[in-house]
């Protein structure tokens, strides 16, 4: 995954699994958000005042649902901001299944997430240290 720098692995659990057998639809949205909170951690710390005071909301997310994944698959989640807006980003994201020689792409998506101030419960601007740390890890 060419367009992605961060890649989370994930561990599937029985009961992520349906009466179908493979993983219930709804267990991406976790996936997705385990994989969302690694990619803040890792990119732009764990800094308590940012994340108990002002943080990062989901607005909207969007899922294509490519091919079923099963128990004993390997998946990763990938993640990457494609934009940073003034009080917003948008993360694209994909979740893939290693396959011999590669591999596939089991679901993808972006989400709109919103710069939030839990204290005033109000929208704000992306801090500065926030956001510089977040062009500066999809730069490289």
């Amino acid at each position: 995954m060419q367009n992605f720098k961060h890649k989370f692995p994930i561990q599937l659990r029985f009961k992520d699994i349906d009466k179908m057998g493979h993983v219930n639809n709804a267990n991406y949205l976790t996936y997705i958000e385990l994989a969302r909170v690694k990619y803040f951690e890792d990119v732009v710390g764990t800094d308590k005042k940012w994340s108990q005071q002002v943080g990062i909301i989901l607005a909207r997310i969007e899922i294509d649902y490519k091919a079923p994944v099963f128990l004993h698959d390997t998946i990763f989640v990938y993640t990457g901001c494609s934009r940073i807006g003034n009080k917003s980003l948008t993360l694209d994201w994909a979740i893939v299944r290693e396959k011999s020689g590669g591999e596939e792409i089991v679901a993808q998506g972006n989400a709109v997430l919103v710069c939030y101030d839990y204290a005033h419960e109000k929208t704000i601007a992306i801090p500065e240290e926030q956001r510089n740390a977040l062009e500066q890890f999809e730069k490289n």
